[in-house]
């Protein structure tokens, strides 16, 4: 039953990985996500129903558009393939648990907040703040339902611990750290609340290593400096995904390693 979970979840991912590639085109110029049905940018027609299979539409097309031949970026079967790859992980994760649900949206919000970040070096509030609801009723939902009334607290000490912990780093330094990512903060620390201190100090932790370790990369390959302004969303958000995957595992081998 597992498998067939993470089977549907995983083809439910593809479908979204498609709304996704217009979220991530249309949201950062402020334009509809729903109107006007996707066109191609060269020729202007409208993409055929036929035409917009997830990814296998793309391979048919041989990555080019049907009337004009313009090429297609493989960015599009990669969105997603990257959201079915975060719809099974989760599925793998959480089984029926029901919180699924909740962390399919992060896994979907995130992936589109991802690759807005690394194109415009911002992460839209039109996405950010609308997560705050969702988040908070998706998993108090989950919450209740499964008898844990008491993750209700640290979901939200979660939330007000990043959010004021960013929130400082954005006062102190606002070039490099960007109010986007304040608001980013606050929705992760929900999620990593709600699994636990050790995921949610574990995921904290792991996105300024990886942002980090990035930015040194960054460096080493001639692509910036020091004062480069990088962006910081992607580091978080693989953070936190390495947290809910294996955070209760990273901080048990972490207080074993220094406690005994």
């Amino acid at each position: 039953m597992s498998a067939l979970l993470i089977g549907c979840c995983a083809v439910l991912g593809l479908v979204i990985g498609s709304f996704l590639n217009v979220v991530i085109w249309r949201v950062p110029r402020d334009e509809s996500v729903i109107r006007p049905p996707s066109r191609c940018p060269g020729c202007g027609e409208p993409v055929a129903p036929r035409d917009n299979l997830p990814v296998l539409s793309w391979l048919l097309l041989r990555g080019r558009c049907r009337h004009c031949a313009m090429p297609i970026s493989s960015r599009y079967p990669l969105v997603e393939i990257g959201t079915a790859m975060l719809f099974g992980l989760m599925a793998a994760r959480f089984g029926f648990d029901p919180a699924l649900p909740a962390f399919l949206y992060l896994s979907a919000v995130g992936l589109a907040l991802a690759v807005i970040d690394l194109d415009h070096k911002r992460l839209p509030f039109a996405l950010t703040i609308p997560s705050y609801p969702v988040a908070l009723v998706l998993l108090t939902g989950a919450a209740l339902a499964a008898g844990h009334p008491d993750r209700l607290i640290r979901m939200l000490a979660g939330m007000l611990s990043l959010f004021a912990f960013y929130f400082v780093l954005n006062l102190v330094n606002p070039r490099g750290m960007g109010f986007g990512d304040v608001m980013l903060s606050g929705i992760l620390g929900v999620y990593l609340g709600f699994l636990g201190w050790g995921p949610l100090l574990v995921g904290a932790f792991l996105g300024f290593l990886f942002g980090a370790l990035g930015g040194l990369l960054f460096i080493a390959l001639g692509r910036g400096s020091r004062k480069s302004h990088i962006p910081f969303g992607p580091y978080m958000l693989t953070g936190t995904l390495v947290a809910i995957l294996a955070g209760r595992a990273l901080a048990g081998a972490y207080v074993h390693a220094t406690l005994g």
